[in-house]
């Protein structure tokens, strides 16, 4: 009953009659009762028996008939409902620079494991597109192909370190590798964030070349660069292969990085610490939202038919005592 609605909800004004109804049979009860005078109580036999107090049950009988009967008036009704759910979602590729100097420590602890992090946050808050993964350094490879199964390529995210391929930083190469992911892809938005702390010096695809083929195949491409504005501590090993760390040059290549945006319709960022890096994730999540339809559907049914046979039995249980049992009993009241 707690998930019933009402049509006619005005109906329950008539539970005002209930208390009136039920003064009225105690007064006219007692005003019925017999008063007899005597001297003494030896003379009054025991007189009361169950079937008196039984009498009382035919008018309660009838009071919740009429209650039955004024919640089946006011017609409740209960309800299903379901929704038609569709879902245009977005293809996402995030091209990761590990080279090693994203291990430097102008971000906390330092720019590969932050931009790891910030990258599962957005991962988690996109549960409808498939997201997919590729890493580049010295050269580029597929780390996750498009996936909806977003908890295993949040742990490939977790296992990626440098030093998992040649050091470099071949940016057109995993651009290129990221574009052809999405190139056969058949969604209505086709992005690849891209992320680099340096500029391209290895590889046999030129940045701006891959960015003209990911125009080709309709992908935009939002450009990060990561680090501090000036100096930060980078990593540098001595003559024994220990790694330290010195301050060094930021230089991020930001006029292609801008130019790679500018091609494919996407847009360039720059992150100098984990808050703005996150920031920019966001942005980005603002930018590129999946779309989702929901038709909801609802069928109601009655279920006032229970209440009136409810009220009906009531009557009949009393008509059927008081022609019976609790005849004689009506008789002496």
């Amino acid at each position: 009953m707690a998930d019933w609605e009402f049509a006619h909800i005005e109906f329950f004004w008539l539970f005002a009659l209930v208390p009136a109804l039920i003064l009225w049979y105690v007064f006219r009860y007692w005003k019925r009762q017999p008063v007899m005078g005597y001297s003494t109580a030896q003379f009054v036999g025991n007189n009361t028996g169950f079937k008196p107090h039984l009498v009382h049950l035919l008018f309660a009988l009838r009071v919740l008939a009429l209650s039955a009967l004024i919640v089946a008036l006011a017609r409740p009704q209960s309800s299903s409902s379901w929704q038609d759910v569709k879902t245009e979602g977005i293809d996402i590729v995030i091209a990761m620079d590990i080279s090693g100097s994203m291990l430097a420590r102008d971000f906390e602890p330092d720019r590969l494991e932050a931009s790891k992090e910030v990258a599962s946050e957005f991962i988690q808050s996109r549960p409808n597109d498939r997201i997919g993964l590729v890493v580049y350094s010295g050269e580029s490879f597929t780390q996750c192909p498009l996936t909806t199964d977003h908890e295993k390529l949040i742990n490939l995210f977790e296992e990626l370190e440098n030093g998992m391929i040649k050091d470099g930083t071949a940016i057109g190469m995993g651009l290129a590798n990221a574009v052809n992911r999405l190139k056969e892809s058949d969604a209505k938005s086709k992005v690849i964030i891209l992320l680099t702390d340096g500029e391209n010096n290895v590889g046999s695809i030129p940045p701006l070349t891959a960015a003209e083929i990911a125009a080709t195949f309709g992908v935009k491409v939002y450009t990060i660069g990561v680090g501090t504005k000036g100096q930060a501590p980078m990593p540098v090993s001595d003559m024994f292969g220990r790694r330290r760390y010195q301050m060094m040059d930021v230089d991020i290549d930001e006029e292609t990085l801008e130019e790679i945006a500018e091609i494919t319709g996407g847009k360039y960022f720059r992150a100098t610490d984990n808050e703005s890096l996150a920031s920019i994730y966001a942005e980005i999540d603002l930018m590129e939202k999946t779309v989702i339809e929901e038709t909801q559907y609802e069928k109601k049914y009655e279920e006032y038919f229970p209440l009136a046979l409810l009220a009906l039995g009531l009557l009949l249980l009393e008509l059927i005592l008081r022609r019976t049992l609790l005849k004689s009993a009506l008789v002496d009241v």
